[in-house]
């Protein structure tokens, strides 16, 4: 690989937590508190810091590449809930 090559790779890399985030995002959870329950016990995460980092995820163009489907879900859902207010 080409020097110019393993830079544009290291860009469109995400780290193993983005990744963990998206993951967790594409998966179904039945019955409230189950997602939050996940993002402590999987990520070591507080429920608030998981969806500040996922926010600032959807707006990077790496995870866009990672997880086309699951980044342009959210997208979605976050832009229409921006424009109820």
């Amino acid at each position: 690989m080409s020097v110019a090559g393993a830079t544009v790779a290291r860009m469109t890399d995400l780290g193993r937590r983005e990744q963990d985030i998206l993951a967790l995002e594409r998966r179904g959870f039945s019955g409230p508190g189950a997602k939050e329950r996940a993002i402590r016990e999987e990520l070591g995460l507080a429920p608030v810091r998981y969806y500040q980092l996922l926010n600032a995820l959807l707006d990077d163009t790496r995870a866009l590449a990672h997880d086309p489907v699951t980044v342009n879900r959210l997208r979605r859902i976050r832009e229409g809930k921006r424009a109820e207010r």
